[in-house]
């Protein structure tokens, strides 16, 4: 039996991969937050009621994380409280929930990527709010997956590979950070992975990290997307402290995937192979 689906937050990046790759032939119902508000707890119990799920993949989140350190409460409402009502309703319907999470659940200190026992410690606003939702969920839920992911990016939506498209259109020349490291992540990817997850009815539950393998940093990132594109604007590599804002950034945030890789069986793509298939997708549309 097809098991059915729901995926919250359907407009943003994430949820908008998993339409892509659905075409309509698994069981999934999309909703928006105008179509279900994930802070409202009376409207997630309602529509749980209403509507029989299998697997809830919560793909709802406040993401702005400049904006998160002046407007704590919004954030707070989406990624702590929003995640507590699902994981609340996902119980009390026997609904098993996949649950976006972030690598700003760390501070950047390490020097060896991060492995998903390794101490969190969020340095701002938005990272926060994201491990209070994940702790939310585990103390409520026990089938639950959590998926940490990073510098999410794909054809749709306002990411770094758009908007350096964009500017590379606009602009002679551009700063982009360069003592930042992590690792870009195609989002379809990360949606393959969830889908693997659903699909084999996998129960292996709790915390996972996700990103494509290889490691980057702003600049590599930025200078990789103008290579493979052909474009001739003079790309200089500046330093964080050239470039400050509201909300400090994690400089290291490589995560280990070996756990995500031995428990579901899967190869994952190296980011530059990644980026050339979006970039190509993009060239399609």
């Amino acid at each position: 039996m097809i098991p059915k689906i729901l995926v919250t937050g359907s407009g943003g990046q994430l949820g908008k991969c998993i339409k892509d790759l659905d075409e309509g032939l698994l069981n999934i119902q999309y909703v928006n937050s105008s179509e279900l508000d994930i802070t409202n707890k009376r409207q997630v119990e309602c529509f749980f009621e209403k509507n029989k799920f299998d697997w809830c993949i919560n793909c709802a989140a406040y993401t702005a994380v400049d904006k998160a350190e002046s407007d704590y409460e919004t954030a707070f409402k989406v990624n702590v409280q929003g995640a507590k009502n699902l994981a609340e309703s996902c119980k009390e319907y026997r609904v098993k929930l996949v649950h976006v999470s972030t690598d700003f659940v760390f501070d950047g200190a390490s020097n060896k990527p991060y492995k998903e026992v390794d101490d969190t410690n969020p340095i701002g606003a938005y990272g926060d709010t994201k491990l209070d939702g994940e702790n939310e969920i585990a103390k409520i839920l026990n089938e639950h997956f959590i998926i940490r992911t990073s510098w999410l990016y794909s054809e749709h939506g306002n990411n770094f590979l758009k908007t350096m498209l964009r500017l590379s259109r606009d602009r002679d020349q551009l700063g982009v950070v360069g003592d930042q490291i992590g690792t870009p992540t195609y989002a379809k990817d990360l949606a393959k992975a969830i889908l693997h997850i659903i699909e084999n009815d996998l129960s292996d539950y709790g915390i996972y990290h996700y990103s494509n393998n290889g490691v980057a940093s702003w600049y590599d990132f930025a200078k990789a997307i103008f290579d493979i594109t052909n474009s001739s604007i003079q790309l200089n590599n500046i330093t964080t402290a050239q470039f400050p804002t509201p909300a400090k950034r994690p400089h290291f945030s490589v995560l280990d995937k070996t756990k995500t890789e031995i428990t579901f069986k899967l190869e994952i793509p190296y980011w530059r192979d990644s980026l050339i298939a979006a970039i190509q997708n993009i060239k399609n549309e």
